[in-house]
């Protein structure tokens, strides 16, 4: 086929069709070129006419449907992937277009899927539903922290910290996403250790609490590190999604483990912090949500990260809150059988950031604070109080310079880091 038979605006995708919405960035070609060679390299063409061709693959060609300045959208027909195979369909959408001469810049900005695909993977196991159910919390967002400091704990200082943590009223303690089981820390003491702390926190605040060690090794070890949590008793597993791979995800999802999968993306922003190329964060949540994790990280519009709405002005502050919120409304989204996915809002937290996430983000929330918990001057135990008192004053409609006024931690708190 010729590139310009990969062009056809006019056409009207059906329903059975995965759309990718593009921004591309020509290379010293039209912009109709450029698209037309992303449609052909991801689907059925090459860059020469082939002898090999055969009438019957025209069917299977992406088809550009409409150019919008530089937002190009593409369907594909589901005929193109195997379903059920996430690695495939991004190896496709994904692939060697990144690559190409024909593009200068090229982001993926959005996947719409067909149902054929949707009911192609599990979705997550528990969501939001199934979470709020474990951690026996109904209403209000939940509260976690991640070890501070990251790396360098021994494992009997590690599972104090997260004592203190859930003490102060934390739901949940994760690892940080560089924790594995290096000699200061081996993962089955700190499973072990940590989870001991767990139950003990159980019995004397009457809450649920979790403890979501990291899992994240090569995949057979991943797996036998899982298969440890679930068999001491464990309620959650994290993984580092990215650096883990999709494939290895997969098959973590689908051995349909009793766990909750929490979701890191770190090293996603190598390819999804450029405006102009690499892949968006709402692609990856999709992904993620397709394959069945149930909780994930999306920023937060605020703090330490990109995607923080204190960063160079007012335009910059209001894009980043928006992707950050619509990020957290794809996860929500009515997608058949897959179930929804908790956000996680986590990067340079402190409780005085607590109203303004509940007010853009909403109650369905994991908010995570590190250095904002443990970097509290009063220490762990009492920086946990805070952020909990921060959350009971926001969900009851109180300001937090007014509940500080009978609460010691959060007026403290609030003297030390202030509000937003």
């Amino acid at each position: 086929m010729k590139p310009s038979e990969f062009i056809n605006l006019k056409y009207k995708p059906k329903s059975s069709d995965l759309i990718c919405l593009f921004r591309i960035e020509p290379n010293r070609i039209s912009l109709k070129q450029a698209a037309a060679t992303v449609a052909l390299e991801s689907s059925i063409g090459t860059w020469s006419e082939l002898t090999t061709e055969k009438d019957y693959m025209k069917k299977l060609a992406a088809k550009v449907f409409s150019i919008k300045g530089r937002m190009v959208k593409i369907a594909y027909p589901v005929g193109l992937f195997e379903k059920g195979n996430a690695p495939n369909i991004l190896s496709s959408i994904a692939g060697n277009i990144f690559g190409m001469k024909a593009v200068k810049n090229l982001k993926l900005e959005d996947i719409n899927f067909p149902k054929e695909i949707l009911n192609s993977f599990k979705g997550p196991k528990y969501g939001i539903k199934g979470v709020r159910k474990i951690m026996k919390i109904k209403e209000r967002p939940l509260l976690g922290t991640i070890i501070k400091p990251k790396l360098g704990l021994k494992t009997k200082d590690h599972a104090q910290v997260a004592y203190d943590a859930w003490l102060g009223g934390c739901d949940i303690v994760k690892d940080d996403e560089n924790l594995a089981s290096q000699k200061f820390n081996e993962f089955e003491e700190r499973l072990a250790r940590t989870l001991e702390k767990s139950n003990k926190a159980e019995e004397k605040t009457g809450e649920k609490k979790a403890y979501l060690i990291n899992v994240t090794a090569e995949t057979k070890e991943m797996m036998q590190r899982a298969q440890l949590v679930e068999d001491l008793g464990g309620k959650y597993i994290m993984v580092d999604i990215v650096t883990a791979g999709f494939s290895a995800l997969q098959t973590l999802r689908e051995a349909d483990f009793k766990l909750a999968i929490h979701a890191h993306r770190a090293m996603h922003a190598a390819f999804t912090r450029s405006k102009k190329h690499g892949i968006d964060m709402m692609v990856l949540a999709d992904i993620a949500r397709l394959i069945g994790v149930d909780q994930l990280h999306i920023g937060t519009g605020i703090g330490k990260l990109e995607g923080d709405i204190e960063l160079v002005s007012e335009l910059n502050e209001e894009m980043e809150k928006k992707t950050v919120k619509e990020t957290r409304n794809r996860l929500a989204e009515d997608w058949e059988k897959i179930k929804p996915v908790l956000a996680v809002s986590s990067g340079g937290l402190h409780p005085g950031h607590v109203p303004f996430l509940i007010k853009h983000l909403g109650n369905d929330l994991i908010i995570q604070m590190g250095g904002g918990l443990h970097g509290n001057k009063l220490g762990t135990l009492r920086g946990a109080i805070a952020a909990r008192q921060a959350i009971d004053a926001t969900m009851r409609g109180i300001s937090l310079k007014k509940y500080a006024k009978n609460h010691l931690e959060l007026r403290s708190t609030l003297n030390q880091w202030g509000t937003k």
